[in-house]
């Protein structure tokens, strides 16, 4: 199963866009199944005041996870998740117009659809810059 069904599929099954892309992404993260779904559970219905939306923010989470800074003096890290998130983002938004959970909705944009957007352009973003 590839990474948009697996996505799909955890969707379908009740968890929420941040929760599927994240999930869906996992063996790019390295996280096990129930930390991915934790973590990202309180980022759905943009982190649930409609906000960013959580397809985006899965992405943005596995893209961390796969590019990580976590030394505050590794300034090419910080750098270079910087760019691959603002990549990330700037896609989607270029596709869909906003990243606002709240305004795609109102547009008609079902969430699905942003799911399996934002879970291809993460493995894109992730499997080129590896």
């Amino acid at each position: 199963m590839n990474v948009k069904e697996e996505a799909a599929r955890l969707h379908s099954c009740g968890f929420n866009c941040a929760q599927s892309v994240l999930g869906a992404l996992r063996d790019y993260t390295g996280l096990p199944d129930e930390t991915a779904l934790a973590l990202a559970a309180p980022f759905g219905g943009g982190v649930r005041c409609g906000e960013i939306c959580g397809a985006v923010s899965g992405a943005a989470m596995a893209i961390g996870l796969a590019f990580p800074f976590n030394e505050g003096i590794d300034g090419e890290a910080k750098r270079r998740i910087a760019a691959l998130t603002s990549r990330c983002t700037g896609a989607f938004k270029e596709q869909f117009g906003c990243l606002r959970c709240q305004d795609l909705k109102q547009a008609g944009q079902p969430c699905p659809r942003l799911i399996e957007y934002a879970v291809g352009l993460a493995e894109d973003i992730i499997t080129e810059n590896k």
